[in-house]
């Protein structure tokens, strides 16, 4: 194992660590609402939009992002100027599933946690140039599915299962083999897209029984008497 590996290696369980931290419900204690216990119950993005408005929307998907997207940008650098192996991708990728796994299962919550769609999305990002464009193409169909259904639920499904797809198109496109040395990349892109859809099980049966809410922030939030 190389130097550079053995830092991936230890990147990992910090990965994890770092992912498990559960910023949807800090930002919704710190505003006097635990996501836990309202809404939906889900400490994601969603919840903490619906119950305190589009802004914390935001900003809490944008630090799941990042719980993603730093850890898989610093594996990159670590191994950025050697020739991947197929045991780079895949320490790589682990560092990524790390922090995924930590979002949807935080140790600080009992293992307990999100959906795992912005972190996904940052870890997305953060496997350049491999999963970007595939990753900017999933994205996109979460932005134009939200917009037409207001379904968080639904673009979250459809992207996750456009993924894969799309990452097996731009490899080809880009003369590239998803089959080959390349493979723990296919893999792990339908991994992360089953964990999804499997995240989303209750909002699927939700949906088949026409109870799913559609995503209406909520304005003027205030804090709740806890």
């Amino acid at each position: 194992m190389t130097p550079q590996q053995r830092l991936v290696l230890i990147l990992i369980p910090l990965a994890y660590l770092i992912g498990s931290i559960p910023f949807g419900l800090i930002v919704g204690l710190a505003k006097g609402i635990d996501p836990r216990k309202a809404g939906s119950g889900n400490i994601g993005a969603t919840n903490v939009g619906r119950l305190l408005g589009g802004k914390y929307f935001a900003l809490v998907f944008a630090l799941d992002l990042l719980k993603g997207l730093l850890p898989t940008a610093i594996a990159a650098v670590l191994l950025h100027g050697t020739s991947l192996t197929r045991t780079d991708f895949v320490l790589w990728l682990s560092v990524g599933f790390a922090a995924i796994a930590g979002h949807m299962f935080s140790v600080f919550l009992k293992f307990k946690g999100g959906k795992g769609v912005a972190t996904s999305a940052g870890v997305l990002l953060g496997v350049f140039p491999y999963f970007t464009y595939p990753g900017l193409i999933a994205i996109g169909t979460w932005v134009v599915l939200f917009k037409i259904t207001r379904y968080v639920s639904v673009a979250s499904i459809a992207g996750a299962c456009v993924f894969p797809v799309a990452y097996i198109v731009v490899s080809l496109l880009g003369h590239d083999d998803p089959f080959g040395p390349q493979l723990p990349l296919l893999i792990f892109a339908c991994l992360v897209a089953a964990l999804i859809v499997y995240k989303h099980r209750g909002n699927i049966a939700r949906l088949r029984a026409g109870t799913e809410s559609r995503f209406v922030p909520k304005k003027n939030a205030q804090p709740s008497p806890e």
